[in-house]
């Protein structure tokens, strides 16, 4: 038995889920994990194993998860936790992910996208102070977005000079500087993936939370792009369009930055999970994430069409190929 695996054992037996049997779940991009405990009187729940050795926190899981539910959205109710070892013990939302539900429904795509919608309108209404979360603004959008530089482009077989590199970021911070400075809570990874559709539920409750324990205070576009932008799941341009739509009328914000900050929040974002695919590619030989790029790119090239875009358009054009087969695999 594992030392990791005797501590989970050692948490729950403080529990009522003492003696329950234990499955993995789908692991993230992270090295957490996940397991489902199935108990015969306790029904299901969720145990979530943060490795403080690995670099990694609960407790901002637990602030959020706080702060979600205490303005009645359906983040997992929190059973049992321990902050020293990185345990925490969840309620059980199910598996009805947005991406697993449209499979079987697709006809529920304008439903579902719409709850999502709103729910993020209604959170950007009312989480609007920066208490304790970290701000994501130029200089870190900068540091995760230099990924598709130190990853994606030499496994591309193109790392850009020093040079090049300079214009980059000059061409990126320019275009960053036209945000409008930080003003809401930004989940971060707020996508079809992460979202349950809870249908038994009222209201915004109807859409479950996962996965927003990286949650920022930064720019209210980024959390549209992160759901219409999906690196893992096609949203046609009219359903974005719709979305889009619907998003302006809830909160107001119909103006052309706001679509200037959509576009270059995209191109960011898309620029840094094309760096952040392309590592897992080259340190663990990820297959599924070399099979998500051309999606990726595609979204990429939508954000760069934006008038106001051009010079970092042209600088992708010039230095990054399209998704092809990546060498630098170390396995």
């Amino acid at each position: 038995m594992s030392d990791r695996h005797a501590l989970c054992a050692s948490f729950l037996a403080t529990t009522p889920w003492a003696g329950a049997r234990l499955t993995p779940l789908a692991p993230d991009a992270s090295t957490r994990r996940y397991f489902r405990l199935t108990h015969p009187d306790q029904g299901p729940a969720v145990l979530l194993d943060a490795d403080p050795a690995t670099g990694l926190s609960s407790t901002p899981f637990l602030r959020m998860t706080q702060r979600l539910r205490g303005l009645g959205l359906s983040a997992p109710k929190i059973h049992a936790q321990d902050t020293t070892f990185g345990l925490i013990l969840m309620e059980d939302l199910g598996d009805a992910l947005f991406a697993t539900h449209l499979k079987a429904s697709p006809g529920d795509e304008d439903l579902l996208y719409g709850q999502a919608v709103d729910l993020l309108a209604d959170l950007q209404r009312r989480e609007t102070a920066p208490e304790e979360l970290p701000l994501y603004d130029p200089p870190l959008y900068l540091r995760e977005t230099l990924q598709v530089l130190d990853w994606y482009a030499p496994a591309a077989q193109r790392a850009p000079s020093e040079a090049a590199r300079a214009t980059f970021q000059a061409i990126l911070l320019s275009a960053l500087a036209e945000l409008s400075p930080p003003q809401t809570c930004v989940l971060l990874d707020y996508h079809a993936e992460n979202l349950l559709w809870l249908p038994d539920r009222r209201g915004l409750a109807r859409c479950g939370l996962l996965d927003y324990q990286d949650a920022r205070f930064g720019h209210p576009a980024y959390d549209l792009v992160s759901l219409l932008e999906d690196a893992r799941r096609d949203t046609t341009p009219a359903l974005r369009a719709r979305m889009i739509s619907r998003y302006k009328a809830a909160t107001g914000c119909d103006d052309p930055a706001f679509d200037r900050a959509y576009a270059t929040l995209g191109a960011q974002r898309n620029l840094k999970i094309l760096g952040i695919f392309a590592r897992h590619w080259v340190q663990h030989c990820t297959r599924r994430y070399l099979d998500l790029m051309p999606r990726v790119w595609a979204h990429l090239q939508n954000d760069l069409s934006h008038p106001e875009l051009t010079d970092l358009q042209d600088w992708v054009t010039q230095h990054l190929p399209p998704p092809g087969a990546l060498s630098g695999s170390t396995r």
